[in-house]
């Protein structure tokens, strides 16, 4: 897999070893889980501070303000090289990528397989609390082009140019588990776990044959995609994946199932 100028970036952990010192390294997950081993210099993003929190979509983009107080915390520069990465092969990481792309910076990496990968590589981890506060106020401008609402959804139903990639559990997806009052799934929407995107065997780096995988499942960079989970976490790595790609209509919809399963006015199928 290739990336150009054109769209975000897939490092190793070998390479990133050699720029570290010129990028903005943020490592999102819990806060005990960065204390416990983290890369020398990675400031902190938990992932509460990257969605809204209030069920029952609680995945949803945050306010603005929420969004700009995170990136003041991490010393985000409008011109910066932001490598992002997790301790889980992609979710949260993808999360953040997507909130990078909702703010208009599309100048992000994502270190392949995170942190494992780079354990895997017998880099150094360190340990201890992110010391980070708060640094000069950050003004941002929200885009709604990475950004699905539940109209665009309805929209994209009976689209033949769009595929809603439904990246949950086959379990969820069929309706025999649901975290929602509802379960199911969008009508035509497609489906595969979004596990299946990481290389187990690899430390969790992205699946080698990523886009022929994506396309055996109707996920083509010629369709408008729109990606979801139950709540906008998983379908962090989805998104992140396509836009890797170069796909050029990609939208995360940052409702997800948490919200679609639970209205009543919404079409279900099982």
């Amino acid at each position: 897999m290739t990336a150009d100028a054109d769209h975000p970036k897939l490092i190793e952990a070998s390479a990133l070893a050699g720029v570290i010192d010129d990028v903005l390294l943020v490592h999102v997950a819990q806060a005990d889980h960065y204390a416990a081993a983290h890369i020398d210099g990675a400031r902190l993003v938990t992932p509460a501070k990257l969605v809204c929190g209030i069920p029952p979509a609680s995945g949803r983009l945050p306010e603005q303000a929420q969004i700009e107080m995170m990136l003041s915390r991490i010393g985000y520069q409008p011109d910066a090289e932001i490598v992002v990465y997790d301790d889980e092969g992609g979710g949260w990481a993808g999360r953040m990528a997507w909130t990078l792309d909702v703010i208009g910076h599309e100048r992000w990496t994502y270190l392949n397989g995170g942190l494992h990968a780079w354990h895997a590589e017998g880099l150094p981890l360190v340990a201890g609390p992110d010391g980070a506060s708060a640094g000069n106020p950050v003004q941002v401008r929200i885009s709604q082009e990475p950004i699905a609402e539940i109209e665009d959804v309805l929209q994209a139903i009976d689209s033949p140019d769009a595929v809603i990639w439904d990246v949950r559990s086959r379990e969820e997806y069929e309706g025999l588990r649901s975290g929602s009052a509802r379960a199911g799934h969008i009508p035509g929407a497609i489906n595969t776990d979004w596990l299946l995107l990481q290389d187990h065997a690899n430390a969790t780096r992205l699946i080698g044959n990523l886009a022929q995988f994506m396309a055996a499942h109707g996920v083509t960079p010629d369709k408008q995609v729109i990606t979801h989970c139950q709540s906008h976490h998983r379908s962090g790595l989805s998104y992140m994946a396509a836009r890797l790609l170069g796909f050029p209509r990609v939208r995360a919809y940052h409702g997800s199932w948490s919200e679609w399963g639970n209205r009543d006015d919404l079409p279900v199928q099982t």
